[in-house]
């Protein structure tokens, strides 16, 4: 990394007491997808016409009234996808496809003719405006820049003046390398391609699309060459600045967010950022961003789980495990801490709510993840570096499995020894077996049969229970009188001067499912007089009775390892 000196900073951009830093986002822009063309053109095998067919239809179903549908003039497929789309009627009355063209007389000719039939369209006409590229690829000045401009916006009018087409046409026009290019230039030939189209009644029916084709600046530069130019551009109320931004370093959605601060109404880009390169800006990720703000973004992600099978595909490539809002990791927690966290958010969730004033607002995770199709069970997972809380948390939203919290500890300790041994990640079945193996009717040194029970005449509430104690290996029969199962059971075990010294601390119960088959379930904490140690265990039953005393037999059996 020593050639860093080929390399200059780029300037900023002269602008003064730029207004957009101060600003807010109150209204969703105008959204263009580009994944059929852009997205499509950069695929390593592009889409086949089923499978841009069953792509346009997903974009319907999320909501885009804006489609760029191809480049029908770059090749036969495009040209006919464009057909079947207007020939078999499956374009909405509400939906504006867009196509491709560069500023060239046959190439224009082949673009309007692929739109016969068409009930409203965009032509997107671009040319490149850069130095780097002007001078450098098509050894064309300036002056010969701004012809090609306009002679192809002519080309355009003309060809669909000769068409006869029957419809309104909206023009697109895109100085590609706007970020890259003289940006007084840029002003001048938008100002006369713009007078060569003439008059719109709405300024939706001009666009001037101002793209970072090769991010090579900073975010806030994309916005500041956004408000100069609209300070400078004399034609704004007849006209609609639509955003491109590629995403080469990474910051294509802080970039297109700034620029829209900065005065554009219109954002093209690509569901998961499919483009060039590194892509074109996410547009869901923008999209969703202000969803997370409280904007109607009139777009509908809330089935993000099939549109990622969609669009994974069609395209053939895989979205990333940490893709923001589609990333199957991006609302999971492995950290002990985020998953304690996140555990206590979701049992305060409507105090949470009621003290911020908002409907959703929770630890470590940004948005509802059920906005976007994503299911509570699954935002805690196990590994070697999850905590108490975490683990806790599976039990209880997984299995309906509430122990109490002086337990949350050992339960932890239990499980870290356990993902330290096998190491990697453990479901939530696993994590269950692993609960039942260690904690629940556990056996060992001790253990009873035939109990039964009683309750006592003229001894108020106080209750007489018998059984067969063992005690390893030897049997005893004991009886113990108690204001509850539990209580006279451990009455009657202080008759066996072998057993461990213990005092009951803590006793629950309820039950586990809510069918016929449901079960009780128990915990049972005791500490044991010796170590002053606490040890839990965990009864399982269909009679409650019988869950109580299991629970405290696993305790002592516990005790006892």
């Amino acid at each position: 990394m020593s050639d860093f000196k080929k390399y200059i900073p780029v300037k900023p951009i002269p602008i003064q007491n730029r207004q957009w830093p101060s600003r807010s986002i109150e209204t969703a822009p105008t959204w263009t997808s580009v994944d059929l063309r852009d997205g499509n053109q950069s695929l390593p095998i592009p889409m086949n016409p089923e499978k841009k067919l069953q792509y346009f239809r997903m974009l319907l179903e999320i909501g885009f009234k804006e489609i760029e549908v191809g480049f029908p003039s770059a090749s036969q497929d495009d040209f006919d996808f464009v057909r079947t789309l207007i020939e078999n009627d499956l374009i909405p009355d509400d939906v504006c496809i867009s196509v491709l063209t560069q500023a060239r007389k046959h190439l224009i000719d082949r673009t309007v003719e692929s739109l016969k039939g068409a009930k409203q369209a965009i032509i997107h006409c671009y040319v490149a405006s850069s130095d780097l590229h002007g001078r450098f690829v098509f050894n064309m000045d300036h002056e010969k820049v701004l012809e090609m401009a306009v002679n192809g916006t002519q080309m355009v009018k003309d060809a669909i003046r000769e068409a006869n087409l029957d419809f309104p046409v909206r023009y697109e026009f895109s100085p590609e390398e706007f970020t890259d290019s003289d940006l007084d230039f840029t002003v001048e030939l938008c100002k006369k391609v713009k007078e060569c189209w003439g008059e719109v009644k709405n300024k939706k029916d001009f666009i001037l699309n101002l793209p970072a084709t090769v991010e090579r600046r900073p975010p806030n530069h994309y916005a500041d060459m956004i408000e100069y130019f609209i300070r400078k551009y004399p034609y704004m109320d007849q006209t609609s600045i639509s955003l491109h931004a590629h995403n080469d370093q990474g910051c294509a959605v802080a970039a297109t967010e700034m620029a829209l601060l900065a005065g554009a109404d219109r954002v093209e880009g690509t569901i998961f950022g499919h483009g060039e390169r590194t892509g074109n800006l996410d547009i869901m990720v923008l999209a969703m961003n202000l969803f997370a703000r409280g904007i109607d973004t009139g777009l509908d992600f809330s089935n993000l789980e099939q549109i990622v099978k969609i669009v994974e595909n069609c395209s053939g490539i895989d979205v990333h495990p940490r893709h923001p809002y589609a990333g199957q990791l991006v609302f999971t927690a492995f950290s002990g801490s985020h998953q304690d966290a996140i555990r206590k958010g979701m049992d305060r969730r409507e105090e949470i709510s009621e003290y911020f004033e908002q409907g959703w607002k929770m630890p470590y995770l940004h948005i509802d993840p059920a906005d976007v199709g994503r299911e509570y069970e699954k935002l805690i997972r196990i590994n070697s570096q999850s905590g108490k809380g975490g683990i806790v948390f599976v039990l209880e939203k997984d299995f309906g499995i509430y122990p109490p919290k002086t337990m949350h500890a050992e339960i932890g300790k239990v499980i870290q020894r356990y993902m330290d041994e096998k190491g990697g990640e453990i479901d939530s079945k696993e994590l269950y077996d692993v609960f039942f193996k260690n904690f629940v009717n556990t056996t060992g040194k001790y253990a009873y049969s035939d109990y039964s029970r009683n309750i006592l005449k003229n001894s108020g509430d106080l209750i007489g229970v018998s059984f067969t104690w063992v005690n390893d290996g030897v049997e005893r029969q004991l009886t113990g009188i108690g204001n509850g199962p539990i209580s006279a059971v451990v009455n009657a075990l202080k008759t066996d001067t072998k057993l461990i010294e213990f005092t009951l601390e803590d006793f629950s119960e309820r039950s586990m499912g809510s069918d016929a088959d449901a079960k009780a379930i128990a915990f049972v904490g005791i500490r044991i007089a010796d170590s002053g140690k606490m040890v839990y265990g965990v009864g399982v039953h269909s009679n409650i009775d019988r869950a109580a005393i299991a629970a405290l037999i696993s305790a002592l059996n516990r005790a006892e390892m």
